[in-house]
């Protein structure tokens, strides 16, 4: 019987070993057995945990989405100032930290991408990470643009984001977070330079809404 406390430890240790796998040989030839080897665990563990290679697959890109989603909150619990763009900032930072750009996180994020338009339980994890960061960036852009510029100024950001991360991916350089970080930082404030071209007060929206419903009823007539 696993002593008690084990079953956090151990599912930590193979997480970190199928990442490790990943780095070396890819997902494909990451292997049950080479995955225990480097957790240093019997092969029976796996199954024990995760059932199969599948279910250890899935496990490791939670581990790396809630990676994902602990450094965002850490920074915004730091933050000083709650405007949107303080807030915008945060999430890009968040989405180029160690933790995502590291070998074996890239080598696994690409692998889990593939492997998501064919598998419904990773392309479920992947649609939930996509409206994740779409929702958290328009959630922001929507505090100073009207509705539909902030969301394709968040589709636009996401898009950016995603682009940069896989160009610095696929490089086979090392990652320049800090020019990623830049591009993305200079298109976000592009965006929220519009809040002066565009009226977005109270009245602006009820302008805009009867406008919206007059043409629907022009179209109906």
């Amino acid at each position: 019987m696993p002593k008690v406390g084990m079953q956090p430890i151990r599912r930590q240790q193979l997480i970190e070993a199928t990442l490790q796998a990943v780095d070396q040989v890819g997902l494909g030839d990451a292997s049950i057995a080479l995955i225990a080897r480097l957790a240093g665990v019997s092969n029976g563990i796996i199954s024990h945990y995760f059932q199969d290679k599948n279910g250890l697959i899935a496990a490791t890109m939670r581990h790396l989405m809630n990676a994902l989603s602990e450094g965002t909150v850490a920074r915004r619990l730091a933050l000083t100032d709650d405007s949107p763009r303080a807030h915008l900032r945060v999430i890009v930072e968040g989405n180029f930290d160690a933790s995502q750009v590291s070998g074996p996180a890239m080598k696994t994020w690409l692998a889990f991408w593939a492997a998501s338009m064919h598998q419904p339980s990773l392309h479920r994890l992947q649609r939930i990470n996509d409206h994740r960061l779409y929702s958290n960036l328009c959630c922001q852009f929507r505090r100073v643009l009207p509705l539909y510029h902030a969301r394709k100024a968040a589709r636009g950001l996401a898009a950016l984001i995603d682009g940069l991360w896989l160009r610095g991916a696929l490089s086979g350089d090392a990652f320049d977070t800090e020019q990623a970080i830049r591009i993305a930082y200079e298109y976000m404030d592009l965006q929220l330079a519009k809040q002066h071209a565009l009226d977005t007060t109270p009245q602006a929206a009820e302008r805009s809404h009867a406008a919206t419903a007059s043409l629907a009823g022009a179209q109906r007539g």
